[in-house]
């Protein structure tokens, strides 16, 4: 693991991470948001989940430092009586899960039809592309909230890991379009390479020359993408929980964080929404951040 490391640091991309201020401050960022999100069952002081132990009369607490607060509750509460730094960390969780799951899906469905419509082109590239301008003509969030709709009005008694399947589907439905059409575009000038043409004349099977040898040379791009997207990803989650139809109004995502604050905000408790505000917008841009620096760390032109 450390000669992994040590390789990775004395390596190109590792020398530009070290000396971009930039990037180090948002990975620093990224990681503290991600590792309080993945242990908050251990880190947060209470269980937002656990409703034997809330109480009304805790309810839209101020923070701790303010008149009224209590130190039991550092951030304050919501309406009903969780512990706001507790919901965020659990938030974070669920807004990460999603992004996560949801990119990643984008990235297999997206780069397969890149892959397809590249290297085969004809009638398969022609079908494929315009299924992506189908797609791109319609506002993402327009197809989100049109699948996340339907599939709670299919379901309206589902499980809660149904919904959030739910939730990932439709954030998938409007992400994997930019990576096929960046795919494919890299892949048209790879596949009249040298080392593709032999591959063709020794007989070596198309699906294996996709997989081999021109995956691994478009996947630069791809990995810049699916950092940038994350992010997005998270949005449009939050964004959908926040209409009411993405994380189940149980679960305390960011997004359900605050749609809930939003109806205090203008009565005082400001804590509710700024927070929760607060912490999406920093998931959001560390990782944005992130994807800037290695667009221009893999970009030979710039080094």
């Amino acid at each position: 693991m450390i000669s992994t490391l040590r390789r990775w640091f004395d390596s190109d991309v590792g020398h530009s991470f070290l000396n971009s201020p930039t990037a180090i401050v948002a990975a620093v960022i990224a990681c503290i948001c991600v590792f309080g999100a993945l242990f908050a069952p251990w880190l947060a002081p209470h269980n937002p989940f656990d409703l034997a132990t809330l109480e009304l009369s805790n309810a839209r607490l101020p923070p701790a430092w303010s008149e009224g607060g209590s130190t039991n509750f550092l951030l304050g509460t919501d309406d009903q009586g969780r512990d706001i730094l507790s919901a965020i960390m659990y938030g974070a969780r669920i807004s990460l899960a999603v992004g996560l799951a949801s990119v990643a899906l984008s990235v297999v469905i997206g780069v397969s039809f890149g892959l397809l419509a590249g290297f085969l082109g004809g009638w398969v590239d022609g079908v494929l592309m315009r299924l992506c301008d189908v797609m791109l003509s319609f506002p993402s969030i327009l197809v989100a909230l049109l699948i996340a709709g339907v599939g709670r009005a299919l379901f309206p008694n589902a499980h809660e890991g149904l919904a959030f399947g739910v939730l990932i589907l439709s954030i998938t439905l409007t992400g994997w379009v930019q990576y096929a059409r960046t795919v494919r575009g890299s892949t048209l000038v790879e596949r009249n390479k040298e080392y593709v043409q032999a591959a063709r004349v020794t007989g070596v099977a198309p699906l294996r020359i996709m997989r081999s040898h021109v995956l691994p040379n478009v996947m630069g791009p791809v990995l810049v993408l699916a950092t940038i997207q994350v992010a997005t990803a998270i949005i449009t989650e939050a964004t959908l929980s926040f209409l009411g139809v993405g994380a189940p109004p149980t679960s305390p995502s960011l997004g359900t964080l605050i749609r809930v604050g939003n109806d205090y905000l203008f009565s005082g408790e400001w804590w509710i929404t700024i927070f929760p505000g607060a912490m999406l917008v920093l998931i959001a841009l560390s990782v944005n951040l992130l994807g800037d620096w290695l667009r221009d760390a893999l970009n030979p032109r710039l080094r």
